[in-house]
């Protein structure tokens, strides 16, 4: 059985999804403030290859290496469900069919403990 990762084209495909999320994530005035100091090209390379693991592919992110470049961002959970809100728009606006959101959006709720360290 395929991927999500491989049904949807790889990753060519997902850069351009991430790339789009990262537009809308930069327009969130709750979202904005935590890329100020970012390089957009870096983050979008990383999250590029976080993304298509949440999708079956080949890249992978240990729980430790994800708790430890989230540790000082002071993200609260109304920060993250923005961002997964806004995640499953995009997936939805690139032809993603609501199963295969719900999936990746899950993949990355389960990290929620991880990456949320603000009430």
């Amino acid at each position: 059985m395929d991927s999500i990762f491989q049904r949807y084209g790889g990753f060519a495909v997902v850069s351009r999804i991430v790339g789009d999320f990262y537009d809308r994530v930069l327009d969130s005035d709750v979202l904005r403030p935590f890329f100020a100091n970012s390089d957009m090209r870096v983050l979008i390379d990383h999250q590029t290859k976080f993304i298509a693991s949440m999708m079956g592919g080949p890249a992978s992110y240990t729980d430790e290496h994800l708790k430890r470049v989230h540790a000082d961002l002071g993200i609260g959970s109304s920060a993250f469900d923005e961002a997964v809100l806004i995640l499953k728009e995009t997936l939805e606006d690139h032809g993603m069919d609501a199963t295969d959101v719900g999936v990746v959006a899950r993949e990355v709720e389960s990290r929620r403990q991880i990456i949320v360290t603000e009430p």
